[in-house]
């Protein structure tokens, strides 16, 4: 659940904690009966937990067709991902993938782990695909086809400049903030958001997937695996990799500056999409990872460590996010508390540092013309105290009786 010494320093991050337990439990139970749907939504919990507990805020029918959309485009990126795939059979896979998806007896082994046996039995999400509304294949088959074919062009091409780099996160992840929209239209409960804003949500959530994951993707084997542009990069190394090696670690964080600079350009495009959400578990079901982003962004920021490990928030606060992001209120102040904690960070000798103060101020000024700053309470800031141990007992202490009254034949055990 987390480690004894975080939860001593936020002990008010145990409830959340608890909370998000209870209802990745809840999650299991509705797995349904069906084989085929079995499987879809057992492999989601396995692929995305966090995506297969947030997938939860959404209606029964909604549901069924977004963790299709999602285990589509995963097999999808499955294939892309997969270095050992000789090019000349990997594009044609990527660019029929959407033909695929209606064939009930279609699989192509590749991938390690669950994603292997998500390909091997991709049978079972075309069964479940196949039983969705006509819109919400359609919506599928469409940005299916777009993004086999967008990635398929970026097998072949590298990403040299900042517009490539714009043009492969859409490919990758654009389409899906627009696919989602199509489906959340196709449902009945939303306007259709213009495919602008809509491209935003997902190109935020895909650099800052990016650049968190750095060390992971340039050590990828059999092939580095290499994102970060060269129009930014090569301002400070010879080499991408050379940015893991620890003689440059002055340029590598000057370098993961830059990007994380680079994006917040998309911040204000995405306070705006989810402001015009009406329906609340489409709100709460977007609105959680942009959150979850802008807070990887602020741990990354300035950050060696992003080219040394894993660098990521801890699941307290995480829990904390998906169990108390309510409404618009809630998402401008974490925005804003995140932006401030970026704002902290800011080397004044930093190449960028202008242009970072810049963005964060105007991310800063549409939290605070909302109105509605005040009206939130903070989670972020670390409001550890003296009295942490002392809590923590008390908490587990009514964890135990809480599970002692969930047992069978209590209290006469």
């Amino acid at each position: 659940m987390g480690s004894l010494g975080t939860m001593l320093k936020h002990p008010d991050d145990v409830y959340a904690l608890l909370k998000l337990k209870m209802a990745a439990k809840q999650a299991e139970k509705q797995i349904p009966p069906q084989p085929h749907w079995a499987f879809c939504y057992t492999m989601l919990l396995k692929v995305s937990r966090s995506f297969a507990l947030v997938i939860q805020q959404l209606g029964p029918q909604l549901r069924d067709a977004v963790c299709i959309f999602y285990l589509v485009l995963r097999a999808l990126d499955t294939v892309e991902d997969d270095t050992s795939i000789p090019t000349d059979v990997k594009v044609p896979i990527l660019k029929a993938f959407h033909q695929h998806i209606y064939e009930q007896d279609w699989h192509f082994s590749c991938g390690t782990k669950e994603y292997k046996v998500l390909m091997d039995q991709f049978h079972h999400v075309s069964t479940a695909f196949l039983e969705l509304g006509k819109g919400y294949q359609e919506a599928i088959e469409e940005i299916t086809q777009r993004m086999g074919a967008g990635m398929a062009k970026f097998i072949c091409k590298e990403v040299e400049s900042i517009d490539d780099y714009d043009e492969y996160c859409h490919y990758v992840a654009g389409l899906v903030g627009l696919g989602l929209s199509k489906l959340f239209h196709a449902s009945g409960s939303e306007d259709l958001a213009s495919d602008s804003l809509s491209n935003s949500m997902g190109l935020f959530l895909q650099k800052t997937n990016i650049i968190r994951d750095y060390l992971e993707d340039i050590n990828e084997i059999p092939k580095s695996r290499m994102f970060w542009p060269r129009e930014i990069w090569s301002k400070y190394v010879n080499k991408l990799e050379d940015l893991k090696y620890e003689e440059n670690s002055v340029k590598a964080v000057q370098c993961l500056n830059d990007m994380v600079t680079n994006a917040l350009i998309h911040v204000e495009d995405c306070l705006k999409y989810m402001s015009a959400l009406r329906e609340p578990g489409i709100f709460r079901f977007c609105a959680i990872p942009q959150i979850m982003a802008i807070g990887t962004l602020a741990l990354c920021y300035n950050n060696i460590e992003v080219f040394r490990g894993v660098v990521k928030m801890r699941r307290g606060l995480t829990a904390k996010v998906i169990d108390q992001t309510r409404t618009m209120s809630d998402v401008y102040g974490a925005f804003f508390d995140f932006s401030s904690m970026l704002t902290s960070k800011v080397d004044k000798n930093d190449p960028n540092a202008v242009k970072t103060l810049s963005r964060l101020e105007a991310i800063q000024k549409t939290c605070r013309d909302s109105g509605v700053l005040n009206k939130r309470k903070t989670y972020i800031l670390d409001n550890g105290s003296k009295y942490a141990p002392l809590l923590l007992v008390i908490l587990f202490i009514v964890f135990g009786i809480f599970i002692a009254n969930m047992s069978p034949g209590w209290p006469n055990k």
